[in-house]
């Protein structure tokens, strides 16, 4: 998805602080915006941090109903349904801060080797989906600033995936994405 308007990260941040609140039985004064573009079909990954330490990210991979619906259910599910984490407290919402990334259609890699396909990855650029012995994982390009070498970026997404780090066969496929990420200002 492209060509967001001005208050596009005011406005999605929103969306998913407000369902949140709401999840919480919590009052929060939240408009309901409008826009076509909120109405197109998009994915996003909803992420909180607390302290600039993750507390829940879940999201979505490829667009199968609008925007908005996805920043909400994803918003939600990274509050509540991430089993890393224990639900969102109601008093964790004040310090905890939103990012909203929505991605473009994910595209195959083509490579002969592990070596290539390393090559071929654009840290900072690449979100990357790794398939390989019936599991799937994915990390952000976000988290290129905390793995920003290929080699280490992609052991410890096979290690997301369940799969030993040096993992590589005939069944590994690779897809990247690239993301508009919008982080909130400061938490309410």
């Amino acid at each position: 998805m492209t060509g967001f308007p001005n208050d596009a990260g005011k406005v999605l941040t929103g969306l998913a602080r407000a369902s949140i609140t709401r999840s919480l039985s919590m009052s929060f004064n939240a408009t309901n915006p409008n826009g076509a573009w909120l109405d197109s079909p998009g994915a996003a990954f909803v992420t909180l941090t607390q302290d600039d330490r993750l507390r829940g990210c879940i999201g979505s991979l490829v667009a199968h109903r609008a925007l908005r619906d996805d920043v909400i259910a994803n918003a939600r599910a990274a509050a509540f349904d991430d089993p890393r984490f224990m639900p969102l407290q109601a008093d964790e919402l004040a310090h905890t801060r939103i990012e909203v990334s929505v991605l473009s259609v994910p595209a195959p890699m083509s490579f002969s080797s592990r070596a290539d396909a390393l090559a071929k990855l654009r840290p900072g650029i690449d979100g990357v989906i790794l398939s390989a012995a019936r599991r799937r994982a994915t990390f952000l390009p976000q988290v290129w600033d905390e793995l920003p070498e290929p080699a280490s970026f992609i052991a410890h997404l096979f290690r997301k995936a369940g799969l030993p780090p040096d993992y590589w066969g005939a069944d590994v496929t690779i897809d990247r994405y690239t993301v508009t990420a919008f982080l909130e200002d400061n938490p309410v």
